[in-house]
């Protein structure tokens, strides 16, 4: 059986590269979906000139590449992407020059998208389907942005079929060490219940961060996180070291049942927040100190506020403890030294 083996000198900056993994995937995602929406936007530009001849019978508006990669900011973050380049041979008969195509979504030498603050609750307004697409991309790449409500169908489509292949991928061949896992809540309301993602991310033998599954539930029950766990054996992973998360009670039912074997560890990053919710901002600062130089969380923080000498000679303050650590098991931090959390809230 894999075993983890704590690295005391990269340990600081382990939860700065942990708390990143997410970022890196949306990345990806954000990078992948502006090239194929790209992509779509000249193949319909083409389209609508196919007709157009020369003299010789070649056509005058063609593909001719790809533009040099530039970094573009995005609410995503910073994404790389190669524009698909256009060879446009037409004349305009009032100008007298030759016509040039020119994408509404990444307009030439632009560097960041616009509004990028505003687009995320226009786009819970409109919604995501193909016809309010267009209303909702007009707030971000301004009026005649380029995609028309059956591109919009086709990428969707892509994107939905990209989906199902990465929800049906074989791990058999997988070897996780420990898996993070959380729940996102999301203010998107269906039916009478409020939508949950349900996330898990995975780090393999040599150190490689991968997401491992992603499905939408309902709250963090049990049986959600159960299905998702019951899905990845099906599809051949085997049980992992060490599994860290907040304390969601159903995913540690649902992990005791389908991997029994796998150590559970509290998430550190959650339980900081506890403890400095449970607190006056003023003790926040010894009081991470504490928990950050700590190997047995919660002994030894308590044995250091005990200690501390009060600021008051006259009416020393006692900060207020938590109910909610007197309420977590000690076997959630037996192993609190191995890794640290994602970081995630």
């Amino acid at each position: 059986m894999l075993t983890v083996v704590h690295d005391a000198e990269s340990s600081n900056e382990e939860a700065g590269s942990s708390r990143s993994v997410l970022d890196e995937i949306v990345r990806d995602g954000a990078r992948k979906m502006l090239a194929a929406a790209l992509e779509a936007e000249v193949a319909a530009y083409i389209a609508q000139f196919t007709d157009v001849l020369d003299e010789n019978g070649h056509r005058l508006v063609v593909r001719n590449g790809h533009h040099q990669e530039r970094t573009v900011l995005t609410a995503a973050g910073a994404v790389a992407v190669k524009a698909p380049r256009v060879n446009d041979k037409r004349i305009n008969a009032d100008t007298g020059q030759r016509c040039r195509f020119s994408s509404a979504i990444l307009p030439a030498w632009a560097r960041k998208s616009p509004q990028m603050a505003e687009v995320l609750p226009l786009l819970y307004l409109h919604g995501l389907s193909s016809g309010d697409f267009g209303p909702a991309l007009e707030q971000f790449l301004g009026t005649g942005a380029g995609l028309s409500a059956s591109a919009i169908t086709r990428l969707t489509a892509q994107w939905q079929d990209e989906a199902k292949a990465f929800a049906a991928r074989d791990l058999s061949g997988t070897d996780y060490v420990y898996v993070w896992v959380d729940g996102i809540h999301l203010k998107v309301r269906l039916e009478q219940e409020k939508l949950c993602l349900l996330v898990m991310i995975g780090v393999r033998a040599d150190g490689r961060k991968e997401l491992v599954a992603l499905t939408d539930g309902y709250r963090e029950s049990a049986e959600g996180w159960a299905d998702l766990l019951r899905d990845c054996r099906r599809r051949g992973m085997t049980a992992p070291v060490l599994a860290v998360g907040d304390g969601a009670l159903g995913f540690w039912k649902a992990l005791r049942e389908v991997f029994p074997d796998t150590r559970e560890q509290r998430c550190w990053w959650h339980k900081q927040g506890n403890v400095l919710a449970a607190l006056p901002k003023s003790a926040h600062p010894g009081a991470l100190a504490a928990l950050r130089t700590s190997t047995t969380p919660r002994i030894s923080t308590r044995r250091s506020w005990r200690s501390r000498p009060s600021r008051s000679t006259t009416a020393p303050s006692t900060p207020r403890r938590s109910p909610r650590s007197s309420t977590t098991p000690m076997s959630y931090w037996s192993s609190s030294s191995t890794r640290p959390s994602t970081g995630s809230t």
